[in-house]
């Protein structure tokens, strides 16, 4: 099973969403069409 590639700049600027700007993880993930659970991946890297 294989989901949809981001590049890099793609999960370091939805990171920085949720960690410099303080956006909720619910309203990025929604907001840039993503995951929950990827975008607490890519914090968690």
């Amino acid at each position: 099973m294989s989901g949809k590639r981001y590049a890099e700049e793609f999960k370091v600027e939805a990171v920085r969403q949720v960690t410099d700007r303080n956006y909720s993880v619910r309203e990025v993930a929604e907001r840039l069409g993503v995951t929950t659970k990827s975008l607490y991946d890519w914090i968690k890297r």
